[in-house]
C-alpha cells in the first residue's frame, strides 16, 4: 500500500533538528552491555502542579489509494468511535484534493473519508486544507509560486461546501451531504510548509493573513489552525507571531522519531526530550505577541517514522536505500515509545497529540488498512485516551509532583483526577543494546511510593507489552493499594495505575 503524507519526506537531519537529536555508539569505546534488569524508585507528591490537558486524535489522508477504507471495512467505525478522538484530522491529497481543474471539482474521493468521519467522535474534525490544486502553482504542479487568491477562492469554496450550502462551478453545483446537520469548524492552512515551497515564515503569514479573512467572509464562526511546522523549523512561531494579523485559534506542529528504519531504538527514544522542547520553543515565539500567549499548540502528526515507499520499493527518505517497513510503529516499543512522547509533550503544555494515522499498514496504522484488525498501536492510544479523557469537555487534570530515581529509562506521569482519584502511568523505554532495532528492552522493577496521598478504597494495573492480544486488548487488573505498590514490567512496555478513594 502506498501510504504518505505530502509533508513528511525531509531530511533525517531535517528530523533530528526538529527531535532534538538522535544517538549514536563510538565504535572504538563500545558502552559496556546493559544490566538485565533496571530499576526506578518512584514518589508521588500530594503537591500539585499545571493543569494536565492533553487529548488525543488520530488522523486520515483522503486520496486515491485509501478512499475506500469505509466502504471495504465499514466495522472500522466503531473502533475509530471508541477512540474518542479530538478533532479527528482530515488532509485530502492528490486526488483527495476536490477542484481538479479552474472549472471542475471532484469530491468523490475525500468525501469518501470525510462524510463518514463527520459523524465521529466530537463530531468536529479538522479540514487541514494541506496543498493547493496544482494548477494554482506557477509551473502548474507542486512548486513555483501560489496563486494566493485562486488558494483564497479554492479555501472559501471548502467552506461553503461543507459550512453554508455549497457552491455552483461551471461543472454544475456542489454540496457536501451532511449540510446542515454537520459542518466543520476547524480548518489548518497548509501542511509543513518550511519544506513545501514556501520560502520562510513571512511568506506563509502573507498567505494566513489572505486566506484566513477570506473564509470568515463565508463562514465567520469557523476556526483556524496555523502553522503545522517540521523539521526544525520551531522559530517560525515567532515570525508569524510578530506578523500575522488574521484570526488565530491553534498553532500546530509535528514530530517523527526517524525517517530512517536502520535508526536504532536508542536513537528514536533519544529525540522524545527533543520533541518537549520544540513546544516550549513554539510557546516563547507566540508569547512574543500578548493577543497570541493564550494560544495552545497541537501535535496533529506524530509516529516513529516518517518514512515510506517512494515506488519500486526504494525509500523516500534515503535515496538509493531500499525501503523497509518500520514496524516499531505497532510493536512493543510503541507501547514505551507513545506514552513517552505523551508525558514529555504534555508537560510541555501540549494540548493535542495525533497519531498518523488510522488506516495503514503496520508502520503508520492504529488498524490495518485493509482489514480494519486493531494493531497494538491501537489499544497504547486507547487506553492513553480512557486514562487522560481531557480536551473533550471532561474536568481537567492536575500533575502531581513525583520524583524518580531513573528519568533516563523510565518516564512517569502522575495526575489527580477532579473526583480524588488518581492514575500514574509508567513508560518502560530503557533499551537493552545500543544495536536493536525493534529490540525487547529491560525488565524494570518499579516501587511506587504513595504514602503521602492518603488511602484508598481500591486500585487497578493494566498493561500494555509484547504479550498483549492486539485483537483483544489489555485487561485491568485488581492489585493492593497500600504503598509501595510494586511494579514489574517486562521489555518496552506502558502501565497504568489507577487509585481511587
Amino acid at each position: 500500500m502506498h501510504k504518505f503524507s505530502l509533508g513528511i519526506l525531509s531530511l533525517f537531519l531535517l528530523l533530528l533538528t526538529a527531535c532534538g537529536g538522535g544517538g549514536n555508539s563510538n565504535n572504538n569505546n563500545p558502552p559496556p552491555p546493559p544490566p538485565v534488569t533496571i530499576t526506578a524508585n518512584v514518589t508521588v507528591s500530594s503537591s500539585t502542579g499545571s493543569t494536565f490537558d492533553l487529548a488525543m486524535s488520530t488522523s486520515f489522508q483522503p486520496a486515491e489509494w485509501d478512499y475506500q477504507f469505509f466502504q471495504n471495512v465499514p466495522s472500522a467505525l466503531t473502533p475509530l468511535e471508541n477512540l474518542n478522538p479530538h478533532h479527528i484530522r482530515i488532509q485530502g491529497v492528490s486526488q483527495g484534493i476536490p477542484q481538479t481543474s479552474a472549472t471542475t471539482w471532484d469530491f468523490s474521493k475525500l468525501d469518501a473519508i470525510t462524510q463518514p468521519v463527520l459523524g465521529v467522535g466530537d463530531q468536529s474534525p479538522e479540514f487541514q486544507i494541506g496543498w493547493a490544486p496544482t494548477f494554482m502553482w506557477s509551473n502548474g504542479s507542486a512548486g513555483g509560486t501560489l496563486n494566493v487568491s485562486a488558494f483564497a477562492t479554492y479555501a472559501q469554496n471548502l467552506v461553503r461546501y461543507y459550512n453554508a450550502g455549497g457552491f455552483t462551478a461551471p461543472d454544475g453545483p456542489h454540496v457536501s451531504a451532511a449540510y446542515p446537520n454537520q459542518k466543520i469548524t476547524w480548518w489548518g492552512i497548509l501542511n509543513e510548509p518550511s519544506i513545501n515551497h514556501i520560502t520562510d515564515a513571512n511568506q506563509y503569514t502573507q498567505i494566513y493573513n489572505q486566506v484566513v479573512p477570506a473564509m470568515q467572509t463565508v463562514d465567520p464562526t469557523i476556526k483556524f489552525v496555523a502553522l503545522e511546522l517540521c523539521c526544525g523549523s520551531e522559530s517560525w512561531a515567532g515570525t508569524f507571531a510578530a506578523n500575522v494579523s488574521a484570526q488565530v485559534d491553534v498553532v500546530a506542529s509535528h514530530y517523527y522519531s526517524s525517517c530512517n528504519q536502520r535508526d536504532t531504538d536508542a536513537q528514536l527514544m533519544a529525540t522524545v526530550p527533543g520533541f518537549a522542547s520544540s513546544v516550549t520553543t513554539i510557546y516563547n515565539g507566540l508569547s512574543t505577541k500578548a493577543a497570541l500567549s493564550h494560544i495552545p499548540v497541537w501535535i496533529t502528526e506524530n509516529n516513529v517514522n516518517a518514512d515510506f515507499n517512494a515506488g519500486n520499493n526504494m525509500s523516500a527518505c534515503n535515496p538509493g536505500q531500499t525501503f523497509v517497513t518500520d514496524q516499531r510503529g505497532t510493536s512493543a516499543f510503541f507501547a514505551a515509545w507513545r506514552p513517552y512522547v505523551f508525558s514529555q509533550v504534555g508537560k510541555a503544555g501540549a494540548h493535542a497529540l495525533y497519531h498518523w494515522d488510522f488506516d495503514a499498514d503496520q508502520q503508520y496504522g492504529e488498524v490495518d488498512f485493509s482489514t480494519g484488525n486493531k494493531m497494538l498501536s491501537y489499544w497504547v492510544d486507547y487506553w492513553l485516551g480512557q486514562y487522560f479523557p481531557t480536551g473533550n469537555g471532561n474536568p481537567q487534570q492536575f500533575l502531581l509532583d513525583s520524583t524518580n530515581s531513573n528519568n533516563a529509562q523510565v518516564e512517569v506521569l502522575p495526575v489527580l483526577n477532579a473526583d480524588g482519584s488518581v492514575v500514574i502511568m509508567v513508560s518502560n523505554h530503557a533499551v537493552a543494546s545500543p544495536s536493536d532495532n525493534n529490540g525487547a528492552g529491560l525488565t524494570a522493577n518499579i516501587p511506587i511510593d504513595t504514602s503521602v496521598l492518603g488511602t484508598f478504597s481500591s486500585a487497578s494495573k493494566l498493561v500494555i507489552d509484547s504479550t498483549t492480544s492486539a485483537t483483544t486488548g489489555p485487561t485491568a487488573t485488581s492489585i493492593t493499594a497500600t504503598s509501595p505498590i510494586s511494579l514489574t514490567m517486562n521489555g518496552y512496555s506502558v502501565a497504568f495505575i489507577k487509585l481511587v478513594p
